[in-house]
């Protein structure tokens, strides 16, 4: 059945979210999360679009981008590919690093965009990494809260902060009291668990290893290991770390594999 085409925006502004295959991570190290910025704001200035917002989590990513130029599926296309070879190229991996098609949804008038760069900058707040959204390193708010952006220039805040105020320093702060503000945000929303406990994920490695001990693994032929390894890179919302954890192989082993 063909895929139905993605709706056009009629302000070319959309709310983009790029996942991990299989719910696995893509961001392992801080190299990692920078590489990804910098390949963002390479793409962003060859496709002459205006990024108005990102956080980056463990296994996902959210943007906010107006397309001007290029149209967003070139650009999401040319960013994912570009970080796709370099992850593979340093983990010595081989196949897909996101999941095939990316999610996105049409961003059409204003008191939905400011909901929606909110709930971008609550991500890291929600997952209870941090308690403010501004302390996160790896999203935008920052910008918007008038702190020093690395790259500098990357966010283009001017769209969003203008419909609060034309005085810069009254829209900062009107935005700041917003990103308080009670709110049940629910943008481009993914109501499947992003992770699964230990126990879960025991029993279904155990299934694969066919009852075997865990502590084989050590001593196969990485041939054989490594097949083994990417049938339980193949469960659904596991994390690299949980199949070292569980099976007490060494994580480098499980990104190789």
């Amino acid at each position: 059945m063909p895929r139905r085409a993605r709706e056009k925006s009629s302000t070319g502004i959309y709310h983009i979210m790029m996942r991990g295959i299989n719910r696995q991570e893509i961001f392992h190290e801080e190299e990692d999360y920078q590489r990804y910025i910098e390949t963002l704001q390479r793409m962003i200035l060859e496709s002459e679009a205006d990024l108005l917002g990102y956080c980056l989590m463990d296994n996902h990513t959210h943007l906010l981008i107006k397309e001007n130029v290029k149209e967003i599926s070139h650009i999401i296309k040319r960013l994912g590919g570009s970080y796709a070879w370099w992850y593979n190229w340093k983990y010595e991996r081989t196949g897909h690093v996101f999941q095939d098609r990316f999610k996105s949804e049409k961003v059409e008038d204003d008191s939905y965009l400011l909901s929606v760069i909110r709930y971008i900058h609550q991500n890291p707040v929600k997952a209870g990494i941090i308690f403010e959204p501004e302390e996160y390193r790896w999203s935008s708010c920052s910008a918007y809260f008038g702190k020093e952006e690395n790259p500098q220039g990357l966010t283009q805040t001017k769209i969003i902060l203008e419909q609060l105020s034309n005085d810069q320093d009254r829209a900062r702060k009107i935005f700041m009291e917003y990103m308080e503000e009670g709110n049940d945000d629910q943008c481009l929303e993914d109501r499947k668990p992003s992770r699964v406990s230990d126990e879960v994920m025991h029993n279904k490695i155990k299934i694969i290893m066919e009852n075997r001990p865990f502590n084989i693994l050590q001593h196969m032929e990485k041939a054989e290991r490594d097949k083994i390894i990417r049938k339980m890179k193949q469960i659904e919302g596991i994390s690299l770390r949980q199949i070292a954890r569980i099976t007490g192989l060494n994580l480098k082993m499980v990104y190789k594999a």
